[in-house]
């Protein structure tokens, strides 16, 4: 009788591993947390100022271009899966603060403008390979609401000032987030989530100053890199 215990306890351990002990399968739920890599392809439009000191404001910020540097931030997800090949993940960061150099004829405005980003994104998830694969990439389509806060200004510059000195804000806007990753399961609870989103986001600059208003299209167009560490419910 010995042997066939061992035999029926082998086969017992290979139906396991055959049957998406592994991977995400119908009805899993993810926790995930990691790190995001936001890298923006930022630029500005015409920027267009009105009131008194329009003219003079029009010339000294005709041909504008804006740099943002990329930001690091917590990112946290969950994953739910509906099929075995279907998912929807709910993803959210810590908002990170993003700062804006200005470029003009006149010279380089460097933190001109900083604020602070929030984009929780709803993605839905096509996981290719079976459940019992240890590697599964994706692809995903999805959309974000993004908002503005703490938005300030650079208020040792004149030119800054005179332009944003009474108030400066950024409009929220809806944007579709392309994505694409892969996930690699540890085992049957741990699993490691790489990924790249692509963002086409735009913004309206509003700022209030001296005897003007200016306004202007922000595109941000951030490419996000994220990892996170999951674990599966």
């Amino acid at each position: 009788m010995k042997p066939f215990h061992k035999t029926s306890l082998a086969g017992a351990a290979l139906l396991l591993a055959c049957s998406g002990a592994l991977a995400q399968q119908a009805g899993d739920t993810i926790l995930g947390l990691g790190i995001a890599v936001i890298a923006p392809r930022e630029s500005v439009g015409t920027l267009t100022s009105t009131g008194p000191a329009g003219p003079l404001f029009n010339a000294a910020t005709a041909g504008a271009t804006v740099g943002i540097g990329h930001v690091e931030t917590v990112s946290f997800s969950v994953l739910h899966m509906f099929t075995d090949h279907i998912a929807a993940e709910l993803t959210l960061g810590v908002p990170p603060k993003i700062d804006v150099d200005v470029h003009l004829r006149s010279g380089t405005h460097a933190g001109a403008a900083s604020a602070r980003e929030l984009t929780p994104a709803l993605v839905g998830k096509y996981l290719f390979r079976a459940p019992a694969e240890r590697v599964r990439p994706y692809l995903g389509l999805g959309v974000t609401r993004a908002s503005f806060s703490e938005v300030s200004i650079n208020r040792a510059d004149p030119l800054v000032v005179a332009l944003a000195g009474t108030s400066a804000s950024l409009s929220s806007s809806w944007a579709p987030v392309y994505n694409a990753g892969v996930i690699y399961n540890f085992d049957a609870r741990w699993s490691l989530n790489m990924s790249v989103s692509y963002i086409p986001l735009k913004t309206t600059v509003t700022l209030v100053g001296s005897g003007t208003t200016t306004t202007g299209r922000l595109t941000l167009n951030p490419v996000d890199y994220v990892v996170r560490i999951g674990y599966k419910f």
